[in-house]
């Protein structure tokens, strides 16, 4: 069995969608010991901003008169769409910035669609078992000054479950910016039962999909 992960948060340390992940991640270990494990870490080796337009303007060029630079880019897109294909089951951690997806998450997401082998009438991903962990600094829950404000789960949620048909579980988590801002303060108890539900979510999303691989 083989694991795709995909971290996209600028952090290498301290990262908590990335420790939410890990907790996913070693539930599928349990179920598979001997399953191998790919990664790609987007906040440390982030997708060239000249890749997707590049590859765009490739498969509109014919193979002869593709300069170098198209070549790579579209061996790039098919790099990164064989780790997808070619797993059995996909984790995909990425905190909310700035309201929205980062920049460099999206250039990977467009980088995917660009790939040939994407746009075909039954996706080569559709059922394939599949976790979403994103962590906000703030709430942005019903009721909250900040209600509606995340536009990155909603866009996240339509790209893996919509467009790519994965069958998608999800972890979220908020307040992880108590503890780092003083104005905070007063939610660390709150902040505190958010992560262990996150947390306990958390394991029982990765078994899941360990299961789910393990029936099929």
């Amino acid at each position: 069995m083989q694991l795709f992960r995909l971290d996209a948060s600028i952090r290498t340390e301290g990262s908590h969608s990335s420790q939410i992940a890990d907790i996913v991640q070693q539930e599928w270990c349990d179920v598979h010991p001997d399953g191998r494990i790919v990664t790609r870490h987007l906040g440390s080796d982030p997708i060239p901003a000249t890749a997707w337009p590049l590859a765009v303007n490739a498969t509109y060029t014919p193979p002869e008169q593709r300069t170098n630079e198209q070549v790579e880019a579209l061996a790039l897109v098919a790099k990164l769409t064989d780790e997808l294909l070619d797993a059995d089951a996909v984790i995909v951690a990425a905190p909310l910035y700035n309201f929205g997806v980062s920049q460099h998450l999206k250039a990977w997401v467009d980088m995917i669609i660009a790939d040939p082998r994407m746009s075909a009438e039954v996706g080569p991903l559709e059922g394939k078992p599949a976790v979403l962990v994103t962590a906000r600094g703030g709430a942005y829950g019903p009721g909250t000054p900040r209600e509606g404000w995340d536009h990155a789960t909603p866009w996240m949620r339509r790209i893996l479950a919509d467009v790519w048909k994965l069958d998608l579980r999800v972890v979220e988590t908020e307040f992880t910016l108590v503890g780092v801002n003083p104005a905070l303060d007063e939610f660390q108890v709150l902040a505190a039962d958010m992560r262990k539900a996150a947390e306990t979510e958390a394991r029982e999303h990765g078994r899941a999909i360990a299961l789910s691989e393990a029936a099929a």
